[in-house]
């Protein structure tokens, strides 16, 4: 039959829609009926310790996982009390039986009522945080951000000893992680059963800058296994020497952040300071090799939120757990403030020390820091270093600054020269047919001048050469197979650009050695512009490198001469086959 339209009365649109004109509709629905209301549980009394018990359990199991510092300065706090209200709310709501009249505004009415306190407690939350945020903003407190971080202004050369090459980190963070792994698969009894925590930290031990990191269970099921005995060792990687070393200990450490539940070094330090807030935990040893974890303690300095600072740290003995606060942290600790903090604390400095419109308006002597940093020893301290450039241009360094870690002192010593990046694009250039990649820059005293040291790694990942480069004149660049050839080559490179004056020597260093010989064999080779003069000694297959430009007098050397000399050593011995930097010589008299 087919389908018309027909308008009027019985059409099929007519006055509007009509169901009726549709076969199969239903012209009588039944209507639904009204949902019974729930009832309550029990009495007022009942439902509010029902509530306060679901509450507890949720707020005891939460504190337990998340670990929040109870604390109006942390975050987390508010967000921890924000949800016990929230709980509170919908036990409250169910316990009740959502007996509710008026539509939405009786609802609301009805929860209102059911849960005024904790409605008051995040009213009274929420006022707490504006103003928190209000008295931390930094555009009413620049002053004060200025401020975190006292500056002073010194003389890189003079404050800063020349340190021998013997005594210089040659590894970065990502070369030690690669000998200690290494290290580790080479004892059967351990790589099975542990793996090693990423995070080394670089310290001084024993006068040696090391690089110290404990081990963690390979995973959880070698933790059930393990977990009575502990953790059995720690590495250190020897920056210098480039050893790695397995120290085994007489008892396995139990409180590591490796660890799971109570030994969990996070929930350790949170139920015995449940209101301190903690900076990044770092694992250190004192100089008898006893494990600790050191625990900055972090305050917040400006209103209640601003200001990150560090005061005193909590102490941790890895073995047996026991813990101990202390305002000045022992000498033996060497780091205290981590690098971001005093990073960002100079920023701030650099951006508001003449006030909050200026890091906007004209930014006069603005300055920032550079994208990155390194660690120098200096008397038996760990200092981090970093660059300082123009908030205006990032090409060029007009200063860097350095900082103890312990202590946050902090100097900003003026030089106008390269970035760390631009010096490590020079250092790469100088070997760029190997494709080495230069590390982070260290930054030192060579022959008073500010340099840039960086190792030069191939695609393996090991250190390959290494490179020097001058501050203030990038262009001044000099490599080596080893670190006092490379120092050797640099010295040479800056008498010949008028630097330093000819022939400055390096200071001895702890391995100088003095002899005294017949000479048996001369050869020479003109070397980067200078005549190297090598001299075999009887009874000897090495050969001592004399730099004529160093030492004049090796050109009237002849065999048989009978001389005494010094040289300086990167091993223990004098290598049978080889060469050696000699710094002098002078002539012994036969008959004596």
């Amino acid at each position: 039959m087919p389908f018309t339209f027909q308008f009027g009365g019985s059409s099929a649109f007519g006055g509007g829609f009509n169901p009726e004109s549709f076969q199969g509709a239903n012209p009588n629905p039944r209507p639904r009926k009204p949902r019974k209301p729930r009832r309550a549980m029990g009495s007022a009394f009942s439902r509010t310790v029902t509530n306060l018990l679901v509450t507890l359990v949720f707020g005891l199991v939460y504190f337990y996982l998340e670990l929040p510092a109870l604390n109006l300065h942390a975050e987390e706090f508010y967000v921890f009390v924000f949800l016990l209200c929230a709980v509170y709310c919908v036990c409250a709501v169910f316990t009740s039986g959502f007996q509710t009249d008026g539509g939405v505004t009786g609802y609301f009415h009805f929860v209102r009522k059911q849960c005024a306190i904790p409605f008051l407690a995040v009213l009274l939350l929420i006022a707490t945080l504006a103003l928190g945020a209000l008295s931390s903003w930094v555009v009413l407190r620049a002053g004060s951000y200025s401020k975190l971080l006292s500056i002073q202004s010194g003389d890189f050369t003079a404050e800063v000893e020349e340190i021998s090459y013997d005594q210089i980190p040659m590894l970065d963070a990502d070369s030690a992680a690669q000998l200690g792994t290494r290290k580790l698969g080479e004892l059967a009894d351990m790589v099975s059963q542990f793996e090693i925590l990423p995070t080394y930290t670089q310290i001084n031990y024993q006068g040696r800058p090391v690089r110290v990191t404990s081990l963690r269970y390979g995973d959880l099921i070698k933790w059930f296994t393990n977990r009575g005995d502990g953790l059995p060792a720690y590495i250190i990687i020897d920056m210098v020497s480039q050893e790695a070393e397995v120290v085994r200990l007489p008892e396995g450490m139990k409180y590591t952040i490796a660890e799971h539940f109570g030994r969990n070094l996070y929930r350790h330090l949170r139920f015995r300071y449940p209101t301190m807030m903690f900076d990044e935990l770092v694992f250190e040893i004192d100089e008898e090799g006893t494990p600790y974890w050191v625990c900055p303690r972090i305050v917040r300095t400006i209103g209640l939120f601003g200001g990150v600072d560090v005061r005193g740290a909590v102490l941790v003995n890895a073995v047996t757990g026991e813990s101990e606060y202390y305002e000045q942290v022992p000498s033996w600790v060497d780091r205290l403030y981590s690098y971001d903090i005093i990073m960002q604390q100079y920023d701030f400095y650099g951006m508001y020390h003449n006030g909050f419109l200026n890091s906007i308006f004209g930014q006069k002597d603005v300055t920032v820091t550079t994208d990155g940093w390194n660690y120098i020893a200096i008397d038996d301290d760990v200092y981090m270093y970093t660059g300082v450039t123009s908030v205006t241009s990032d090409q060029s360094n007009i200063g860097f600054i350095l900082s103890n870690q312990r202590t946050k002192e902090t100097k900003f010593y003026p030089c106008a020269g390269a970035t760390e990046n631009s010096a490590k694009a020079s250092a790469e250039s100088q070997v760029q047919q190997m494709r080495y990649e230069a590390t982070f820059p260290l930054l030192l005293n060579i022959a008073g001048q500010p340099s840039y040291f960086m190792a030069l790694k191939g695609a393996d990942g090991l250190v390959k050469m290494f490179a020097m480069v001058n501050v203030q004149q990038y262009d001044v660049v000099s490599t080596g197979s080893t670190v006092a050839e490379c120092e050797t080559n640099y010295r040479q490179t800056l008498a010949h650009r008028g630097l330093i004056a000819a022939g400055e020597q390096a200071p001895a260093a702890g391995n100088a050695q003095e002899q005294e010989g017949v000479v048996a064999e001369i050869r020479s080779a003109v070397i980067g512009g200078d005549t190297h003069y090598y001299v075999r000694m009887e009874n000897s297959l090495g050969y001592l490198d004399f730099n004529a430009s160093e030492v004049p007098l090796a050109v009237l050397l002849d065999v048989r001469d009978h001389i005494r000399y010094t040289f300086v050593l990167e091993g223990a011995e004098f290598p049978e086959h080889g060469i050696v930097p000699a710094t002098g010589f002078e002539y012994i008299d036969w008959d004596n």
